[in-house]
């Protein structure tokens, strides 16, 4: 478990008290505006290297796109397949550190299986295989274990049925498993990069909107009191992905949007693997089944231009719901009807903008940091298994401007997140396994929080206390929304919207509107 220099825990008060500090007008080093998982990982890398840090979010944490994600830390097999091997072994390194140093305890590895009916089967495994043969290629090449990622390889058919019930027996001739990582949730990933960087100095300040800001400036108003604040800083940073166009109308983009359906995981056989069913006319790309929270199990994604106003949340739209459960029917033996889908969510992809005639799915996920007129710094692009990446590169790109900066190099490859705890020594923490898997090493600390209203899915009251005292929710849809998940599903809202109130009681806050 590493330790910080700072207390980490955000909290109503702290953000009051950081608020008024910025106001009295001294000069920062780095303004991050964005609060999504590139900033809050610029955050991280900068504070950690004794710079002057203030991130603002004008929602919450994790508002945005990285809360929308398929929750996969990817390794880089899909970039393989066109080629882009720089890419394809940053997204393998970047698996590997969080798996083995930064955040063993909010990730672990997931089997993706992939069914093979006849006729065909034989050469299509053969493909499948080869590429996840390469994969593996990479895994090795950055040092990952097999003992943390196993390798890939066939596997009969009575293997296939037992790992995914739901797949159909007929004409099922086997199947091809592969591995790569999952996280617990990117919500929770996004909470615990912040709080880490809170813990080495930074200001992380939810609900404060930069208003008009240049490369050395800005001006910002706290949307809870409407007071506004000028701030001075030696660099402004853009980290606010799909929306860097508000803040610099220099940067072209070109969104995509994810979508994926939310159903029960018993309508797969309470099956913990990932199905992974090809696109039909498609040689690389693939609709997975993702086990999640709550007894869900995530159904995505696709990859369509999201053209138009860019909204604060994205939505599926119907055709994408009817071409992903087509896809995913066509190896089921009970194939999912439009009723069985409980919720739906979408992100959209800051993707670099290309040709006008390219499809975004053929888009370059690389990112690139781009200087305005104005003088700030805008990263765009990438994807969130590359965050830390991104980051180092984006702090990076702010000492080379300034000379009077610190210019100690990053060190976040080597600095564990709050909570994180080697997966393997997980039985010596003295807590239950539900608080274990969600908190890692402050799983006794949360575990002991007073008792109160459950919400719905086993949602203990612990776990919401500890998101209003620790995490920062400042409002019940922070809570529900993105530091337990509840509202995916509308049920599970209103169930649990009671609860979410007594958890800010015990803690002597009062909730935010909205």
């Amino acid at each position: 478990m590493g330790r910080t220099p700072s207390p980490t825990a955000l909290t109503a008060a702290r953000r009051a008290r950081e608020l008024d500090a910025l106001a009295e007008g001294r000069e920062i080093d780095v303004l991050v505006i964005g609060g999504g998982i590139t900033g809050v990982g610029i955050a991280l890398d900068a504070a950690s290297r004794g710079l002057r840090t203030v991130l603002v979010e004008r929602h919450d944490l994790a508002h945005g796109t990285s809360r929308f994600s398929s929750k996969l830390v990817h390794g880089g097999l899909r970039y393989l397949a066109s080629a882009q091997i720089a890419i394809a072994r940053e997204s393998a390194l970047e698996r590997h550190i969080l798996l083995t140093r930064t955040a063993p305890h909010l990730t672990r590895p997931l089997a993706q299986v992939v069914p093979l009916h006849g006729p065909g089967h034989l050469a299509r495994g053969a493909y499948i295989g080869l590429g996840y043969q390469m994969g593996d290629g990479l895994r090795r090449a950055v040092g990952t274990p097999g003992a943390v990622l196993p390798g890939p390889g066939a596997i009969s058919r009575a293997e296939t049925l037992r790992l995914a019930p739901s797949v159909r027996a007929d004409d099922l001739r086997g199947g091809v498993r592969g591995w790569d990582g999952q996280l617990i949730d990117d919500a929770r990933l996004v909470v615990a990069v912040a709080r880490t960087a809170a813990g080495h100095g930074a200001s992380v300040l939810t609900r404060v909107e930069a208003v008009s800001v240049t490369g050395r400036s800005a001006r910002l108003r706290d949307l809870v009191t409407g007071a506004t604040v000028e701030v001075a800083a030696r660099a402004v940073v853009s980290a606010t992905g799909v929306w860097a166009g508000d803040l610099d109308p220099e940067v072209r983009l070109r969104p995509s949007r994810g979508t994926h359906l939310v159903v029960s995981t018993a309508r797969f056989g309470g099956s913990d693997v990932s199905l992974t069913v090809p696109i039909p006319g498609s040689a690389n790309r693939f609709v997975f089944t993702l086990p999640a929270q709550h007894g869900r199990t995530y159904i995505g994604l696709t990859d369509v231009p999201a053209d138009g106003p860019i909204p604060d949340v994205a939505h599926a739209t119907e055709a994408e719901i009817e071409t992903l459960l087509a896809t995913v029917n066509t190896v089921l033996a009970d194939p999912l009807k439009r009723t069985d889908v409980l919720a739906t969510f979408a992100g959209l992809r800051p993707l670099l903008a290309g040709a006008e005639d390219d499809d975004t799915s053929d888009l370059s996920r690389r990112h690139a940091i781009i200087e305005s007129s104005s003088g700030v710094l805008s990263i765009v692009g990438g994807k969130l298994t590359t965050y830390r990446r991104m980051a180092e590169d984006a702090v990076d790109a702010v000492i080379r401007r300034d000379p009077g900066l610190p210019s100690r190099p990053s060190a976040t490859r080597s600095i564990p997140l709050v909570g994180a705890w080697p997966r393997l020594r997980r039985s010596e923490i003295a807590a239950p396994s539900r608080f274990v898997r969600r908190f890692g090493a402050e799983a006794p600390y949360a575990a002991s929080l007073p008792d109160g209203p459950p919400a719905a899915c086993g949602v203990t009251p612990q776990e919401l206390q500890w998101g209003v005292a620790v995490e920062g929710a400042l409002s019940i849809a922070d809570l529900l929304d993105r530091r337990t998940r509840l509202g995916l599903v509308e049920a599970d809202r209103e169930a649990s919207t009671d609860a979410a109130a007594a958890a800010f009681a015990r803690a002597g806050v009062t909730p935010l509107e909205g």
